[in-house]
């Protein structure tokens, strides 16, 4: 599987975890059954001259277990801090994504109601499934980050020996770990505002732009 942008084939359908202890599409895919769609930047965004990496943007229906996010998209920065993943949980700290960790990620599917999460890789590799059992499967690096909506199901499917990822949450936010969606979780979930900062690019960043105000 290529990082990041090549589509993986889940049986029958083809498609393209967290937790330890406006772009511009030229690729849409989208799979009905799966109710996921995958939208691909074209080129690098640009915001008052400053450079961000290509990212792309992921939306996931509830599945009846995993209620994922109705409103926000799950965010892949590839290489986002490629060569510089020493400089990952500060970055983090200093856009006011907080309460942070490093560790590994669950390998079971799993949720937060309560807050979104990014998640950085500092080392190795690992394929990731967000959305649920009938989500997407996706493989990250040292370097990639992934920010995940409040609801948004991830598990570990495989992993080098040197994996290890950090994470964080807009505001220092504290975070719950569920494995299956309630009315209640969903109506915590639908209660998570947009975060007033870019994990990694801070006032300026993606997110802003992608993620609509409610």
């Amino acid at each position: 599987m290529r990082r990041w942008f090549q589509a993986v084939s889940v049986a029958p359908l083809v498609v393209l975890a967290a937790c330890s202890g406006q772009a511009a599409s030229d690729n849409h895919s989208s799979n009905e059954t799966q109710k996921t769609s995958i939208t691909q930047t074209s080129k690098q965004e640009s915001l008052n001259n400053k450079k961000f990496v290509k990212v792309q943007t992921v939306t996931f229906k509830d599945d009846g277990i995993i209620p994922n996010n109705p409103y926000f998209q799950v965010l892949i920065y590839p290489g986002a801090f490629k060569g510089r993943t020493g400089q990952i949980v500060k970055t983090f700290e200093k856009n006011n994504w907080g309460n942070n960790w490093v560790d590994g990620v669950f390998s079971y599917h799993h949720f937060h109601s309560t807050s979104h999460e990014v998640l950085g890789v500092i080392s190795g590799h690992a394929t990731l499934r967000l959305g649920g059992q009938k989500g997407s499967d996706f493989k990250v690096s040292a370097g990639d980050v992934v920010v995940l909506p409040a609801g948004t199901g991830h598990k570990r499917l495989s992993s080098s020996s040197d994996f290890s990822i950090a994470g964080g949450y807009p505001n220092g936010q504290d975070y719950d770990i569920q494995t299956k969606e309630t009315k209640a979780l969903k109506d915590t979930i639908s209660h998570v505002g947009k975060p007033k900062q870019d994990p990694v690019y801070g006032n300026q960043g993606p997110l802003l732009n992608i993620w609509k105000n409610r």
